[in-house]
């Protein structure tokens, strides 16, 4: 059982799958959903301080390498893309903090902890202040993940 929460764990630390992923895995394996949102919440959240700190200063250092340049450049773009959009259109119009936790707690694709924190760092969000922020959004897109997940196996028996 307890592998089971570390493979968990470490699935929502994975960027594009994180806990909107770990989350349908863990109630296909018929964990306790409680202590998946908990385990896939810290795994998920685990990696936010080192994207929001280094990340945007070794995508700027890569973008002119050989080998990496088109992937720094590509989560560069994508990180300032993210930024935009909490300061803009809908999310915008909350102000940065609702914003992103919005943004992070609407569990689709490219709206995860990882692009939510790139983009609060290129708008030089503060760190506590994006912290939280990403905390609740992970939180509230866990909850509806396992929602979403439990409704789905029981409805159409998965």
């Amino acid at each position: 059982m307890l592998i089971k929460y570390i493979s968990i764990f470490f699935v929502s630390m994975v960027p594009l799958i994180e806990l909107r992923g770990a989350i349908p895995i863990a109630m296909h394996m018929d964990l306790d959903p409680l202590p998946s949102i908990a385990v896939c919440v810290v795994g998920n959240m685990l990696p936010v301080p080192v994207i929001y700190f280094f990340a945007r200063k070794f995508l700027l250092w890569g973008m002119g390498k050989r080998f990496i340049g088109g992937v720094c450049r590509f989560f560069h773009d994508k990180g300032e893309r993210a930024g935009r959009r909490l300061t803009s259109g809908r999310f915008g119009k909350y102000g940065p903090l609702v914003a992103l936790m919005l943004f992070v707690g609407i569990p689709i694709p490219g709206t995860g902890a990882w692009t939510g924190t790139l983009g609060a760092s290129f708008l030089d969000m503060g760190g506590k202040e994006t912290a939280v922020a990403v905390s609740l959004g992970v939180i509230i897109a866990g909850i509806i993940m396992t929602v979403v997940s439990l409704l789905g196996f029981h409805v159409f028996g998965l």
